[in-house]
């Protein structure tokens, strides 16, 4: 893997560790908002590109 893949799936589980220890409410609406984020993210990377 790269730098960038490594710094990548680092940062996303120092996020997902953060999230696992905040209330259930206040988890579940960080999910919501990494799981919308992480799919946006996705369908860019699905456009042709020029």
């Amino acid at each position: 893997m790269s730098d960038d893949t490594d710094q990548t799936r680092d940062g996303l589980l120092s996020r997902l560790r953060v999230i696992e220890d905040q209330p259930l409410e206040t988890r579940a609406e960080a999910l919501g908002h990494l799981h919308d984020e992480l799919r946006i993210r996705l369908e860019a990377g699905d456009a042709p590109r020029r």
